[in-house]
């Protein structure tokens, strides 16, 4: 997936599109991803980890072959509805998978060092392709256009190339012992989907920490998701043409090394505020809220640069402590439910701030709409700072 993370917003504005067109195919795929994820999530339990995951395969190599194929907003609506897709049956497949498969072949050894490399496979893997998929439009990129096509369309046919290589080798080298297909099993996704989302929308009621902490995520993710997605556009401007892919494509890099960073710090913060998660939360908002607005206020590449990395780390360091809360709030038979909530209002919120930023920076500037993000940040830092009361009331 890291061969086109890095390019992406580029390669939309090599076909013409603004950044209002820009925000809304990715709230395509956003939108598909939350209304899909429900039904699918417990397909892969039923048919098998495998067959859903060549499928999510599928629909990928559909989503890079109408992103190829096409310069039309509409089509290209229809890829990134292939990509929410693909990211929706994906989920839940192969990790449960090796988990299952190690338990299996391992019974009495911890399984946590070794998702540990699962994860560390995961970030590199990311990482590399971020940095291939900046280098590939500027060696290839004259090329591709003596051919008659974008010179990002050289990282999307190495993605293609790479998707193949993926089903061919899930197909032949991950074994599962075949499931009988239940036919009922998508059937009985959709429709219990209503149930899922009555069910955790009261248990949220009845916990009102849980209607804060959701709230403060859906902003969280108001603020910086258009941050995430349109950083690119922002910043090749003040690159050097020649290189500028592939600066694009390093940076990408550190960013995703960052966040891991900033997670493998987030404990150590933690301690500081003597793990009252909810404290922690509302630094790391308040301090995102105000690094979002001095890198809409730089304007040389080096300050970006810097101040982008110190936001990703900061990324990072925000995620644990939402997720210890939500953890301690719900019991084991709940968790799933609520975990699902939590992904539903994450997209949505990403979406929303993604078509308002994206309106934002169409009519005024990027670094305005980033601006104005930062306000969902000081509103979740307040709502933060209620469920800080909320959790000291419930301990005593």
């Amino acid at each position: 997936m890291g061969l086109t993370v890095a390019v992406v917003a580029l390669a939309l504005t090599d076909r013409g599109m603004d950044l209002l067109q820009i925000s809304l195919l990715f709230g395509v795929y956003s939108v598909t991803t939350m209304t899909m994820e429900l039904p699918f999530g417990g397909l892969a339990d039923n048919i098998g980890r495998k067959p859903v995951f060549l499928a999510a395969v599928v629909a990928s190599l559909i989503s890079l072959a109408l992103f190829l194929s096409t310069s039309d907003f509409h089509v290209l609506a229809l890829s990134f509805a292939f990509i929410g897709f693909g990211r929706a049956l994906r989920s839940g497949t192969l990790d449960a998978w090796f988990v299952e498969t190690f338990k299996a072949a391992a019974p009495n050894v911890d399984v946590q060092p070794a998702l540990a490399r699962a994860q560390w496979a995961n970030a590199m893997g990311l990482a590399v392709g971020a940095v291939l998929g900046g280098l590939l439009p500027d060696v290839f990129g004259p090329a591709a256009e003596a051919l008659g096509v974008s010179i990002y369309d050289v990282s999307y046919a190495a993605s293609f190339a790479v998707m193949i290589g993926v089903f061919a080798y899930t197909l032949f080298v991950i074994i599962e012992k075949p499931r009988p297909l239940n036919a009922q099993a998508l059937k009985q996704g959709f429709t219990t989907v209503p149930l899922v989302i009555k069910d955790a929308g009261l248990l949220a009621l009845r916990r009102p920490e849980l209607s804060v902490l959701l709230a403060a995520l859906a902003l969280f993710l108001m603020a910086t998701n258009p941050v995430e997605v349109i950083w690119p556009t922002h910043a090749k401007p003040m690159l050097e043409d020649g290189t500028a892919n592939t600066i694009i494509g390093v940076l990408t890099a550190t960013y995703f090394f960052s966040i891991a960073f900033g997670a493998w710090l987030s404990p150590r913060i933690s301690r500081i505020f003597k793990r009252r998660h909810a404290k922690t939360l509302a630094a790391s908002f308040t301090c995102l809220a105000g690094i979002q607005i001095a890198l809409a206020l730089q304007g040389s590449i080096v300050g970006f640069v810097t101040v982008f990395i110190l936001y990703s780390v900061v990324l990072g360091i925000s995620e644990t402590p939402a997720s210890s809360i939500l953890h301690r709030c719900v019991e084991d038979r709940q968790r799933s439910t609520m975990l699902s909530l939590r992904s539903l209002m994450q997209q949505l919120g990403g979406a929303l701030g993604l078509i308002l930023a994206g309106a934002i920076a169409d009519v005024y500037s990027t670094p305005v709409a980033w601006i104005v993000g930062a306000v969902f940040l000081f509103i979740a830092v307040i709502l933060s700072l209620v469920l800080v009361k909320q959790l000291t009331v419930e301990s005593r």
